[in-house]
């Protein structure tokens, strides 16, 4: 009772952050990892803890993306699929020492990314073609975010700015909705490989749903700079954490 409990308020956190600013698995992860759960059924078991909230955040944008070029946003699409189902059967083939290994290295890199998210976005801008999208640079995000999502939307947000694009909230919208594509992909090819924790998976996802509800006026009351600092924290905490597993 007391993992649950544990499971459920990190899941209810992560909810929350994600809805906020991001960073949900920066929680959910090492949780499931605490609570016993081998490292590779615990990234696929967080994976689908925070499945619900992309595809609220996708409903969210809906007219933006219904307002996207449809051959461009189906072309986009498939490759984020073909990347995410990659990036998934990656994880299939890791072994949980693999697995252990990298993680440090994943956590790390996530955390980097969500700290320096506007300047790395500010560089993508600065050094974006504008031309459309980079069908490589597609595929390798979605193969990273297929085999581990911490700081997914900051690198896609990122990669549309090399693309050219410069609207937020068509960037926002197209961000949620493939995250929502990739998290689907992810989510039933892990079920069907029966690395899923459901037990425990049902458990986080109805928490992250609900944290996630309860972020919306939480994102409107604290100045952003709390909350990246809270998520920036967690996340090198995590970090030092996982590398000190190795030793």
């Amino acid at each position: 009772m007391e993992e649950y409990l544990i499971l459920a308020a990190a899941a209810f956190l992560a909810g929350t952050l994600n809805t906020v600013a991001g960073g949900g698995t920066f929680l959910t992860f090492p949780a499931l990892v605490y609570a016993g759960v081998p490292v590779v059924a615990a990234n696929a078991t967080s994976a689908v803890a925070v499945f619900p909230g992309y595809l609220g955040g996708a409903l969210g944008f809906r007219s933006e993306l219904a307002a996207f070029d449809r051959t461009r946003l189906l072309r986009i699409a498939g490759l984020t699929a073909i990347g995410g189902l990659v990036g998934s059967l990656l994880l299939l083939v890791s072994s949980n020492e693999a697995f252990s290994l990298v993680v440090p290295f994943l956590l790390a890199i996530a955390t980097l990314t969500f700290a320096f998210g506007a300047k790395i976005q500010g560089l993508a801008r600065r050094f974006g073609s504008g031309r459309g999208e980079g069908r490589f640079s597609t595929v390798l995000v979605s193969v990273y975010g297929g085999y581990f999502n911490g700081g997914l939307g900051i690198v896609l947000l990122a990669l549309f700015s090399l693309w050219g694009m410069r609207d937020l909230n068509t960037m926002n919208g197209l961000k949620n909705g493939l995250s929502f594509i990739l998290s689907a992909i992810s989510v039933a090819t892990f079920a069907v490989a029966g690395i899923v924790a459901w037990p425990q998976a049902l458990v986080m996802m109805v928490a992250a749903t609900v944290g996630g509800y309860a972020g919306a006026p939480l994102a409107r009351a604290l100045p952003a700079s709390v909350v990246r600092a809270v998520v920036i924290v967690v996340g090198t905490a995590m970090s030092l954490i996982f590398f000190a597993r190795l030793f």
